[in-house]
């Protein structure tokens, strides 16, 4: 199923069933997208990830950056990360996502693909340490990459284009039944920054 030529309409949910996302498309102007991407390349602490991988630590050529209200410990892909204080290049975003949104977040999960080689596997974002249900916040700013959806029982796949200063929010029971990916793609030859902003409550 693909979504690319729907018209962008924030409250219709584009998960069938067992789930709720919504695409807000573009929420930053052209002008203030190309502004965010310049200042988050420039002012975030971006450091290679890691996971575990068949029980060995893999060093990723993605890179990433984790920010909060604390330094919350948070543990995904087998990795403990420590959150470091808000930098000032996110706090602006922040406030205008959570009032498109209408919520509220105390951590941002900040992942740079410096070019359309660099990806995601299927997953979902399970772990114990989020809000229960909770929203998780997807802003895009950089290349538009075509984002996925697979239900977990019957494999249902859905595709959305991610353009660039757009917002895609992911809440409900999403977690529990969907798998979702960024899939590679030779195609593009620019950076993307994605920030997923989320909610921590085991801390």
């Amino acid at each position: 199923m693909k979504l690319f030529e729907d018209p962008i309409t924030p409250e219709k949910n584009l998960l069938p069933y067992d789930g709720e996302v919504n695409y807000f498309g573009k929420i930053f102007t052209a002008k203030d997208a190309d502004k965010h991407l310049h200042q988050l390349l420039e002012d975030l602490d971006w450091q290679h990830d890691q996971a575990v991988i068949f029980g060995k630590i893999v060093t990723t050529k993605r890179k990433v950056a984790w920010y909060g209200d604390h330094a919350f410990e948070y543990t995904y892909s087998g990795i403990l990360k420590r959150a470091s204080p808000w930098p000032v290049a996110l706090l602006a975003i922040k406030n205008k996502v959570e009032a498109h949104c209408g919520a509220h977040f105390n951590s941002c999960l900040c992942n740079l693909y410096n070019d359309g080689s660099e990806g995601m596997a299927w997953h979902s974002d399970g772990e114990k340490d989020l809000e229960k249900h909770g929203a998780i916040a997807s802003v895009t700013f950089g290349a538009e990459r075509k984002f996925g959806f697979k239900h977990k029982r019957d494999k249902t796949p859905i595709y959305v284009q991610l353009e660039h200063g757009s917002l895609l929010v992911m809440k409900g029971e999403t977690q529990d039944h969907w798998l979702h990916r960024l899939p590679p793609t030779v195609k593009v030859k620019t950076p993307r920054v994605n920030l997923t902003f989320r909610t921590i409550t085991n801390f």
